[in-house]
């Protein structure tokens, strides 16, 4: 197949790329571009202040992160899919980035067009059960670690998410802190790494979106000189923050399917200390781009071995590893695949 026509469903709770943080957006905003920069014809289907190298089609102009009268979101999520199946027949298959549940199980059996879905968090078992419904239906995993979590779904691909190297910039020399980035939530780990930058004497830099857990639990241990609070980064000051730090801190109390923040931080030359937990032993190479712990001890012990890890190497290995091009590859080559079967399962119905 030459020219594929893709219809990309992106979440409309802000704009793709997203202006701070906002991983889904993000992977979503460089997975469309690099299909178009492939000469596909990719429909971009988000919210009208998104920037795309695709055809925009919005349903709606603002995200319902940014503007609440937009509530309940299902509603709103469940609009912008419908814009993409009722526009099916344009398209040889439908991409759905499902931000929280894959609603595109519903439509799956009522258009003859492929619908793929990608899963971005990591499902319980009751989710699972009930997507199991949909047998049929293809799913995109993020990871091995989230793959192992969906049985009885069927996992077309796992797929790792790409990032931009060429706009997460190198830095050679580290400044005179530890990073941690992320949402606040207890599974994060925040409080973990207050703890490992006491324990270390190290000056550590938060990041984030304010939330309730910022403003209750987080924000007493803040007092602007060992723990200081940089606020919701994204773009050129979220790479020069990644790329300062001597070390990111990810000590994840719950797994996750992937953690864009680990190879973004690779991409600078910003080696990781993590704990080993969900999709984190398939994106840091042990002793090359950072070191895995089973305990906070042992992370604090690490870091020493952490910090004096090759920045240059670090880089290089995360631009061989997470390149945009092995992740453009890989969906077209499942695009296509899917696509074939579909055709060839319509002409033996139709006999």
């Amino acid at each position: 197949m030459s020219c594929l026509r893709i219809a990309m469903v992106a979440p409309v709770a802000q704009a793709v790329p997203p202006t701070k943080s906002g991983s889904v957006e993000t992977v979503t905003a460089l997975l469309t571009d690099g299909l178009v920069a492939r000469g596909h014809e990719v429909t971009l289907f988000a919210t009208s202040h998104s920037k795309t190298t695709a055809t925009l089609h919005a349903t709606q102009a603002r995200g319902y992160h940014e503007d609440p009268t937009l509530w309940p979101w299902e509603l709103c999520e469940l609009f912008n899919l419908a814009a993409a199946v009722e526009r099916a027949e344009s398209f040889d298959l439908i991409h759905y980035q499902a931000e929280y549940t894959p609603i595109a199980l519903a439509f799956s059996r009522l258009i003859s067009t492929p619908l793929l879905q990608t899963l971005h968090h990591a499902p319980s078992a009751t989710e699972v059960q009930l997507w199991s419904k949909y047998p049929e239906a293809p799913f995109v995993a993020v990871s091995n670690a989230q793959a192992a979590r969906m049985v009885g779904l069927r996992v077309a691909a796992t797929i790792h998410h790409a990032i931009d190297t060429d706009q997460l910039s190198f830095k050679a020399t580290a400044e005179d802190y530890l990073l941690f980035l992320g949402r606040f939530t207890e599974g994060k780990g925040v409080l973990q790494a207050i703890e490992v930058a006491s324990r270390t004497g190290q000056r550590l830099v938060l990041a984030g979106a304010e939330n309730n857990y910022y403003r209750e639990v987080v924000s007493p241990h803040i007092d602007g000189e060992n723990v200081v609070y940089a606020g919701e980064v994204g773009g050129a000051e979220k790479g020069a923050l990644l790329g300062g730090a001597r070390a990111l801190l990810y000590p994840i109390q719950e797994a996750e399917p992937f953690g864009l923040v680990l190879i973004e931080a690779m991409a600078c030359g910003t080696p990781v200390a993590a704990l080993d937990c969900g999709a984190v032993s398939e994106l840091v190479d042990n002793g090359v781009t950072g070191c895995l712990s089973t305990s906070l001890d042992a992370l604090v012990a690490s870091l020493p071995r952490v910090e004096a890890l090759d920045r240059p190497s670090v880089r290089a290995q995360a631009v061989k590893r997470f390149g945009p091009d092995q992740a453009v590859d890989a969906h077209v080559e499942l695009y296509e695949r899917l696509i074939t079967e579909s055709l060839a399962h319509h002409e033996r119905t139709a006999r």
